[in-house]
């Protein structure tokens, strides 16, 4: 089986990818396993520059091949927010009910015809001696509704309905969710990476 180090100790985040790649010989570990590496700094002015500096950081840290990947929210009326601090966006980082608390009252006085809003992921895969040697991004569209619906997935998810399934990313079932999100395309677009420098060596 072949190990990749996961750039996160998102569990939530981990649980995705390890059932989005199930079906690749693939032993995928987070950074738990990896309790003296340092965190590295999100402090790119992008997903893309977030993910690379992550993958490679990490790499090196952990002398693994590792897989990283930044992702947030963009709503357009709010001038691109929360965007890449869609994590931290109300101050700590990972606090999913007060981020989407001030998500829905910097929404407030908006109509539901300009709360459209999209997900991106921007992933990186760099070997053990820090190279990024894939990388790619993976956008969905929706719009941000007034209310939470669904006990599935986590972040923004229950805010975010998609407008094809007439659901958000909280009621959508795995499957369905790992068939069109933007981390299932993003990690779609980077599996030939994956696949040519882990899995065929």
């Amino acid at each position: 089986m072949n190990e990749l180090v996961i750039g996160t100790k998102n569990r939530s985040k981990l649980k995705e990818i390890k059932e989005i790649f199930a079906d690749l010989p693939l032993n995928c570990l987070d950074l738990s396993n990896f309790p003296n590496c340092v965190e590295v700094e999100e402090d790119g002015s992008s997903f893309e520059e977030n993910a690379r500096k992550k993958a490679s950081g990490y790499a090196l840290q952990t002398g693994k091949w590792v897989l990283a990947e930044d992702s947030g929210l963009v709503v357009p009326v709010l001038h691109g927010e929360p965007g890449i601090h869609s994590a931290r966006y109300a101050g700590g980082h990972g606090n999913d009910n007060a981020n989407n608390c001030k998500l829905l009252e910097a929404l407030k006085n908006f109509p539901v015809e300009k709360r459209d809003a999209f997900y991106v992921c921007s992933a990186a895969l760099a070997n053990p001696r820090g190279e990024v040697v894939g990388s790619a991004e993976g956008k969905c569209f929706g719009t941000i509704i007034a209310d939470y619906l669904g006990q599935g997935g986590f972040g923004y998810d229950p805010l975010f309905l998609v407008l094809e399934y007439h659901q958000t990313f909280g009621q959508l079932t795995s499957l369905v969710k790992h068939s069109i999100s933007h981390r299932c395309r993003a990690l779609s677009l980077i599996r030939p990476s994956i696949w040519r420098n882990l899995i065929k060596t």
